[in-house]
């Protein structure tokens, strides 16, 4: 699979925050970083309390979907080349990933409230 399309949802072994391990888990790709690397974030079925987590169900989806209603966390942030991907899961809607964008961007000009 070549690099993702901006807003697609794609399965790839995401990192701990220790950088020990990584873990398969959906991400949605953010933005092209160019050199076939991608900036993705990490999406999860648990919502752990995290007041920047945005929820996602069917209907934030243009196509495809995931399993279960999940939560983009977008402190998570990491750039990953095309070659990990193992797979796309869908495309979540513009206004989403808009939506996702605006909060990584204000997470960055304020931090974390």
């Amino acid at each position: 699979m070549g690099s993702p399309a901006i807003g697609e949802i794609v399965l790839v072994p995401f990192p701990f925050s220790n950088l020990t391990q990584s873990k398969i888990r959906p991400a949605v790709c953010l933005a092209d970083a160019g050199r076939g690397d991608s900036i993705l974030c990490q999406i999860t079925s648990q919502p752990y309390g995290d007041p920047l987590a945005i929820r996602i169900e069917d209907v934030d989806f243009t196509s495809g979907g995931l399993r279960a209603v999940s939560y983009i966390r977008p402190a998570k942030l990491f750039t990953g080349d095309a070659t990990l991907i193992v797979r796309s899961a869908g495309m979540l809607a513009p206004a989403v990933v808009n939506n996702v964008r605006d909060t990584v961007i204000n997470l960055l000009r304020v931090g974390h409230s």
